[in-house]
């Protein structure tokens, strides 16, 4: 049997088993087994069938602070928060100025290592700059390998990604992948995927920004390819636009609390996605997001709803 058929032919058996043994969420073409009560969704990674809870956390902006100020104190609160609930998932990236040292230093204060699914990423034009990049995250981060890298923006991937293949045959990332966080993008993300094996992408998906749906989360899903969700929160500017408006009436019956939830789920709801990575440095506002991975997921209607909402 064909790699890819044989694949499919067991993830459809996997699912049959899940299927007859529990409860089951089914998206499009997709089930999923019911979690416990107030348990964390997961998702599988198709290529490998690993599990990753639904709700990570990115680093950008948010953990550029420094070691041992007030702020680092609440990140300390934050990641307790986050690990306890469930969640595993943590990008950052080289160029978020002191994001990943401070993940590192805030991975090995709480002895949470172990629990974490690190993706980070290359930013660099050239071999020699990857590799001297590559050294230093690992120095910063405090470990000897990653879950997930990532090439940043699409940036110099023809070289950057091939490098990223040999870290993983040597046992140094687990998973590659490549990202992009705007439309523009798009275009040759798709070309990618149609032609290169990956394990993951990256890509923004929003109420306001729906155009990865078009065809390049389709694709992945398609392709047996692990979704990250970046910019659910569209930067924040989706908070302004709903400072004083109320949840859908329907917002209960998702077990949606918050407009922060809500738009976590919404990302979530697409059978494509694999997890979604908002960034905070508060401790309540890790915890409200958390809520967003347990409970049910949206219906075809109501993303449509909220789709239109925001479009306006």
């Amino acid at each position: 049997m064909h790699s890819h058929s044989r694949r499919r032919f067991l993830n459809s058996a996997l699912a049959t088993s899940v299927l007859a043994g529990l409860g089951a969420m089914a998206g499009p073409g997709r089930v999923f087994a019911a979690p416990a009560p107030g348990a964390m969704l997961t998702r599988p990674i198709p290529s490998s069938g690993e599990l990753l809870p639904v709700i990570g956390a990115g680093t950008s902006g948010s953990y550029d602070v420094d070691i041992g100020s007030p702020e680092y104190a609440q990140l300390q609160e934050v990641v307790k928060i986050f690990f306890e609930g469930g969640a595993r998932v943590i990008d950052t990236a080289p160029n978020y100025g002191r994001s990943d040292t401070v993940v590192g230093s805030l991975l090995e204060d709480g002895g949470w290592r172990d629990k974490a699914f690190i993706a980070t990423k290359i930013a660099a034009d050239s071999r020699q700059a990857a590799e001297a990049q590559w050294a230093e995250s690992l120095r910063r981060l405090r470990t000897d390998k990653v879950e997930l890298l990532q090439v940043h923006n699409l940036r110099d991937w023809q070289r950057q990604l091939p490098y990223a293949r040999e870290l993983k045959a040597q046992g140094k990332t687990k998973y590659v992948g490549v990202t992009h966080y705007v439309d523009a993008g798009l275009p040759e993300l798709e070309r990618i995927l149609r032609s290169e094996p990956l394990d993951f992408i990256q890509i923004h998906y929003s109420v306001n920004s729906t155009r990865a749906a078009d065809t390049v989360l389709p694709l992945a899903q398609d392709k047996g390819v692990a979704v990250l969700i970046n910019r659910v929160f569209d930067d924040g500017k989706l908070f302004a636009k709903v400072k004083d408006v109320p949840l859908p009436a329907w917002a209960g019956e998702v077990g949606v609390t918050s407009w922060a939830q809500m738009f976590l789920k919404f990302a979530i709801s697409h059978p494509a996605v694999t997890a979604v990575i908002p960034a905070t440095g508060k401790p309540e506002r890790q915890r409200d997001q958390l809520k967003a991975g347990s409970g049910p997921l949206l219906s075809a209607a109501q993303q449509q709803e909220l789709v239109r909402q925001f479009s306006a």
